[in-house]
């Protein structure tokens, strides 16, 4: 590869719901003390939410995904230890199986009124996490370049991350619910198509000198330059609650960047498709996950999901050994095999159903299962 390659360096952040142990609803007002425990052993790498039963923690910047692997193992070992205290726990799921978002409670910080007062009740219900991946490049042209060519690859991510089928006590018949409540926000869904930087910058301006934005951290797309780093930050994804499906997932996002990248150095490029058609895998993703495929955009037909993720795993072969993060690279297959978070609690839940358990007792078994799962895997 050039030498003036990009670093390709990982940050992961996660965003997790607190739940009560007993009765395993989300807690409405968690201790003060939790939030300054939490702090003490994990610094600013924890930070408070829109909703005071979230809780958000970022990784270092990671040279590879192991790094990444090994700090955020960290960091959901703390926030387990310090929310056990106090009779918590985390799960990493992108919406509470029952809890209702009309009785959550704010964090009291002048950003999240200023936030909640503009968008009012679209804000109110943002009872969602998701799961944002940080790849270092430096140079913002190229940063807006690949911007434009990994929009494809979106809703494949979307897919196998799904964790939110549930809303408010009820199946919402749908793998990802959380994007529903997201995309009621301004400035959110697939990325708009700059031909430069300047273009880009361009158009946050004249946002921000209308008095709409303060700046483009106020940009909330599936995929957008980070506002404070020199990084591509993909959003669509729900928080996956196995660890490893976070790491296979970052293996896969930061493999086809710098497929995309290569590409590039040899003056060829993915083909870039209308975001009508993208926005159809994307519903696709969110609606089924991954059981009943996908577009093939260059087929212009419906196919297997696992013939997509066989195609692209064969282009990104080269870019994983590159990166040596084969072996996590691999694990995205055994995402197809034993299926996303959502696919888990569903089974859950109808298994529960099926012994004659309540709707009631049958939820409460599903948030037993996220808690278990969101503890998986993290002894190093």
């Amino acid at each position: 590869m050039h030498s003036n390659e990009p670093a390709f360096t990982i940050g992961v952040e996660e965003e997790y719901l607190l739940v009560d142990t007993e009765t395993r609803a989300l807690v409405i007002d968690p201790p003060k003390t939790m939030m300054a425990e939490a702090e003490e052993m994990c610094g600013a790498q924890v930070t408070s939410e829109l909703l005071r039963s979230q809780i958000e923690v970022g990784s270092k910047v990671c040279q590879n995904v192991q790094e990444v692997r090994q700090d955020l193992a960290r960091l959901r070992s703390n926030i387990i230890e310090v929310a056990g205290r106090h009779g918590l726990a985390p799960i990493a799921a992108s919406t509470h199986p029952f809890s209702k978002w009309t009785e959550q409670k704010h964090t009291e910080k002048e950003r999240y009124f200023d936030l909640t007062h503009e968008m009012q009740g679209a804000a109110r219900r943002l009872v969602i996490c998701g799961m944002h991946v940080h790849v270092g490049i430096g140079d913002d042209e190229l940063r807006i370049d690949l911007m434009n060519q990994v929009s494809y690859f979106l809703p494949h991510l979307l897919a196998l991350s799904c964790s939110s089928p549930f809303w408010a006590g009820r199946n919402t018949g749908l793998k990802s619910y959380r994007l529903t409540i997201f995309d009621a926000l301004p400035r959110t869904g697939l990325p708009e198509r700059f031909a430069s930087w300047g273009e880009y910058q361009r158009h946050i301006k004249i946002l921000m000198d209308a008095g709409l934005i303060p700046d483009s951290t106020r940009i909330w797309w599936d995929l957008r330059p980070s506002a404070r780093f020199p990084t591509l930050e993909t959003r669509i994804m729900d928080v996956c609650t196995r660890l490893d499906d976070t790491i296979a997932l970052t293996a896969l996002l930061v493999c086809t960047l710098r497929m995309l990248y290569r590409l590039r150095t040899r003056n060829q490029r993915w083909r870039i498709y209308t975001p009508m058609l993208i926005r159809e895998n994307r519903w696709r993703a969110m609606r089924y996950s991954f059981d009943e495929g996908m577009i093939d955009l260059a087929k212009g037909a419906v196919v297997p999901f696992e013939d997509l993720i066989d195609e692209i795993l064969s282009h990104v072969a080269e870019d994983a050994e590159a990166l040596g993060c084969e072996k996590e690279l691999a694990d995205v297959r055994r995402i197809l095999s034993r299926g996303t978070s959502a696919h888990r609690q569903l089974k859950d839940y109808e298994l529960e159903r099926a012994n004659g358990a309540s709707v009631e007792d049958s939820l409460k078994s599903v948030v037993d299962t996220l808690i278990t799962d969101t503890a998986e895997g993290l002894k190093m």
